[in-house]
């Protein structure tokens, strides 16, 4: 049985789609033979290609919702019809909950989940009519399950955003199936500022279980299994796309305090439901 993703005749929305990650779910998506529309406020430096494709442009302002509106319209009459849309358009600089006034961080839950909800409600007005049903894919983040000091209006967007994915999913059942990808830490253009040099990725790579951060192409492959007919039972999940996680801290500071820790015999370690003791 093949396992080829094929989206060819379909058509798929990415917001910020012009660069990092948002590209990288583009092109995976014009790989797979999708028409690929990308919007952001400013057009990219360089157009999105893969396999010989260009995305199209369009610019938006998703804080804009008759904008947004018009916006998916327009796709869907040039087009002839919308398949997907990816929310991916988000992000925020590092800011201490209190040494920055609240409104700054209302413009970083502004874009990070009201935007993604503008977005969905104008998309489902073209999605609901496909006769094979629409997808909608929110990009989440880690940010939005653990605490993210520095990025707290970020990770509460994206916990909010994966709660409201799961509650799209039941009202719009079955004919637009909606999923989270809860993304780790990603490669892109923009890590360096981030992370420093080189040797400073590779560290922060290396408290990652599989070695390393993300590829941009690895989310967009993602994205593409979600959009495709292979998953037309999933709605509602949420996919964790963090290369196995965070290391427990707590682990390790055992490890450095006491590094000839006695083994626990089995008979002691656990009680029969699987509590340690």
């Amino acid at each position: 049985m093949s396992l080829t993703l094929d989206l060819s005749g379909r058509v798929a929305v990415v917001t910020g789609g012009t660069r990092g990650v948002g590209a990288g779910i583009a092109r995976a998506f014009l790989q797979a033979g999708a028409e690929v529309v990308v919007c952001a406020r400013r057009p990219p430096d360089t157009p999105v290609t893969a396999a010989g494709r260009t995305a199209h442009f369009r610019p938006l302002d998703l804080r804009d919702p008759a904008a947004v509106r018009a916006f998916f319209l327009q796709v869907a009459a040039a087009h002839g019809g919308l398949d997907c849309l990816v929310n991916n358009a988000g992000g925020t600089p590092y800011r201490l909950l209190a040494q920055t006034a609240a409104e700054r961080h209302t413009r970083v839950v502004e874009l990070n989940l009201l935007a993604p909800l503008t977005a969905s409600l104008a998309a489902y007005e073209v999605l609901r009519d496909r006769p094979g049903g629409g997808s909608v894919i929110m990009i989440g983040s880690v940010s939005g399950t653990r605490p993210s000091p520095g990025t707290a209006a970020y990770g509460a967007a994206k916990a909010g955003l994966d709660h409201l994915a799961r509650s799209m999913a039941v009202e719009w059942a079955p004919g637009v199936r909606v999923n989270t990808l809860v993304l780790g830490m990603v490669r892109t253009e923009l890590a360096a500022l981030h992370y420093g040099d080189e040797a400073g990725i590779a560290a922060v790579g290396a408290t990652v279980p599989l070695g390393r951060l993300a590829e941009p192409a690895e989310i967009g492959d993602a994205c593409v299994f979600l959009a495709s007919d292979r998953a037309a039972y999933l709605t509602g999940a949420s996919l964790l796309v963090h290369g196995g996680g965070e290391r427990p801290a707590f682990l390790d500071a055992a490890t450095v305090n006491h590094p000839t820790l006695p083994e626990v015999p089995e008979e002691i370690r656990h009680d029969g439901t699987g509590d340690l003791r």
